[in-house]
């Protein structure tokens, strides 16, 4: 005789059925609870995750980060910088208690206050922008996978148009080109606007291929045709069969589409068509600092240690959770 199936402790549940007649009750979890699970195990996704939730802290509350830790971001310190060489005073940029990551040359703005109000920008344009590209793509990649045929063929070839398309020249030629004033806009934050349309409006055949693949898979799954044969329209087949079984890939790509338009916002802004000055950005910090890598090679170090550190972070999440999310990987 076989010996019983031993079922692990952490597996089941104790009822009062259970205690009377010696069977215990199989604990049920679901996908989430099983990726959550998973993902907890990957100490260097919830490293890069913990890491995420603090910069989104940092950047929400930069008001009030900086009042307790720094100074204004447009404020002038002329006495924390050497009055001939223009150079800040001090090793490593200028650091003192009073400055955390030591000041810029010239005028000394606090270079830990720039940064703080930098994340805003960075991570705001990056979190609109991929959520213009998620809904593009999704719509779009549904669409193609979902009714095939010349429908396919048509997105599929414009996928193709806009992956072959020059997106930073683009970019430059058209943030460079605008008004001052439009569509009720200007200064900031129509320049804002606009890159956050020009980011998520190339960028979704990305997250378009991915959908457009996984739609074509599940639309040979028997819940479809079981869906169809019920008499079931295709809206419905698409929002209440389809959908529901995309969230993983969507959420993965999402997560790693981030970074990357991250570093597109920092590419522009170095390239001087970005975020105007003084407002503060990454990758015009960088442009600043360029000026001064001989004489000031600190000045380079804060900007670019927080956009590796960011987009680091933002790709060690991502990878842990398609692991996470993916049951072919355990």
């Amino acid at each position: 005789m076989t010996a019983p199936l031993e079922v692990p402790p952490a597996e089941v549940e104790a009822t009062p059925e259970a205690v009377l007649t010696g069977v215990r009750k199989i604990e049920g979890r679901s996908l989430g609870q099983i990726a959550w699970m998973r993902l907890k195990r990957d100490k260097v996704a919830m490293a890069g995750a913990v890491v995420v939730v603090l910069l989104i802290i940092a950047a929400i509350l930069a008001p009030v980060i900086v009042s307790l830790a720094g100074h204004p971001p447009n404020d002038f310190h002329y006495k924390q910088v050497d009055a001939e060489k223009q150079t800040p005073i001090g090793a490593y940029g200028g650091i003192s208690h009073d400055f955390l990551f030591g000041v810029e040359p010239i005028n000394g703005r606090d270079l830990f206050s720039r940064i703080v109000y930098g994340a805003r920008i960075s991570l705001l344009i990056a979190f609109l922008a991929t959520m213009l590209s998620m809904v593009i793509g999704t719509v779009a990649g549904v669409i193609a996978g979902y009714f095939g045929g010349w429908v396919d063929a048509m997105i599929s070839r414009l996928m193709d148009i806009f992956l072959a398309f020059p997106i930073l020249l683009f970019s430059l030629a058209l943030v460079g080109a605008i008004p001052d004033t439009a569509f009720g806009l200007s200064g900031d934050a129509l320049r804002i606007a606009l890159i956050i349309f020009i980011v998520g409006v190339v960028n979704w055949p990305y997250i378009g291929r991915v959908v457009r693949g996984q739609t074509l898979s599940l639309r040979q799954r028997d819940f479809v045709d079981s869906a169809i044969s019920l008499g079931a329209r295709s809206p419905y087949i698409i929002y209440k069969e389809v959908l529901p079984n995309l969230v993983a890939p969507i959420l993965v790509y999402t997560t790693l589409l981030i970074p990357t338009n991250i570093l597109f916002e920092a590419a522009l802004s170095f390239l001087g068509v970005g975020v105007r000055p003084p407002r503060a950005s990454w990758g015009g910090m960088l442009n600043d600092a360029a000026h001064w890598y001989q004489t000031d090679p600190w000045f380079m170090l804060p900007p670019g240690l927080a956009i590796f550190i960011t987009v680091l972070a933002f790709n060690l999440f991502g990878d842990g959770l398609r692991d996470a999310l993916d049951p072919r990987s355990h």
